[in-house]
């Protein structure tokens, strides 16, 4: 769907589906968790890298370009102004958003710990306030993927998919933790999936915010700004995440397999 032309209900069921299954992907990271399967920090960074090439990939060739054109319908030739505009609203949106989260809700580092004691403390704790910090953050990020499904079906998939990856290892990092600290494997795995059930629930907010609103003008500024916020996401979150294991070269590997493969689908499909 482009801005302009009314919204379905099917579309709207069919963009819940897919930020339902983008948010409890989470949970497929803590299955792998649960059975023993520990991701090596290659496989995580380019999987990372490979989800943060296909985010800014159809942020920037995709999103944001419907929206400008969206806006130019209303607007006319100052539609790429404000497109711009509401692309950084977006950035600014999820940086305030970031910024108002406590630094002990959102740590940015795991503590280091001197004995196996403290070490279980310090595991326990990180997995609690990791799976915290990435359901708030997940809240934004389930409007983002339900109105970037709301979009062209053609690229709702791929946005799903890359939604999907990069919150698998973020399962993995509130499974890790937990089932290091508690010994319980299975629970940790839970914790992991309910960690994710933020983005649906954005997703809803976000719905029943926008509906009474919704038209090419309001389209057009959330397809904008929900590139702002992806673009954010994939610097703010995915990058740190992918230099803390040390195999940034992976990460660039995937950040140009992550384009390469959104820029054929969206040849293919289109």
């Amino acid at each position: 769907m482009t801005p302009g032309v009314p919204i379905e209900a099917d579309s709207v069921t069919i963009a819940f589906a897919i930020t339902l299954f983008a948010g409890i992907s989470t949970g497929i990271g803590g299955l792998l968790v649960a059975l023993k399967s520990n991701p090596t920090n290659r496989f995580l960074a380019g999987s990372l890298g490979f989800s943060t090439g296909v985010m800014v990939y159809i942020s920037l060739v995709e999103l944001l370009p419907s929206g400008i054109d969206g806006l130019g319908e209303v607007v006319g030739a100052a539609g790429p102004v404000y497109g711009v505009a509401a692309f950084f609203a977006g950035v600014v949106l999820i940086a305030v958003i970031d910024r108002l989260v406590p630094e002990p809700i959102n740590p940015h580092e795991v503590p280091s710990a001197g004995t196996a004691d403290r070490a279980r403390s310090v595991m326990m704790r990180a997995g609690a306030l990791t799976g915290v910090a990435i359901a708030v953050h997940n809240f934004p990020e389930g409007f983002a993927t339900f109105i970037s499904a709301l979009g062209d079906p053609k690229v709702a998939l791929p946005i799903a998919v890359a939604i999907a990856i990069h919150n698998i290892p973020e399962g993995v990092a509130v499974a890790v933790p937990l089932r290091e600290a508690t010994g319980k494997k299975w629970a940790a795995a839970g914790w992991a999936t309910a960690s994710g059930l933020a983005e649906p629930l954005g997703a809803a907010a976000g719905f029943l915010l926008l509906m009474p609103f919704m038209g090419p003008a309001t389209l057009g500024l959330s397809f904008a700004a929900v590139a702002g916020i992806m673009v954010f996401i994939s610097f703010d979150k995915l990058l740190p995440s992918a230099v803390a294991t040390g195999q940034h070269h992976f990460y660039v590997y995937g950040v140009m397999g992550g384009m390469a493969v959104m820029a054929a689908s969206l040849i293919v499909l289109n």
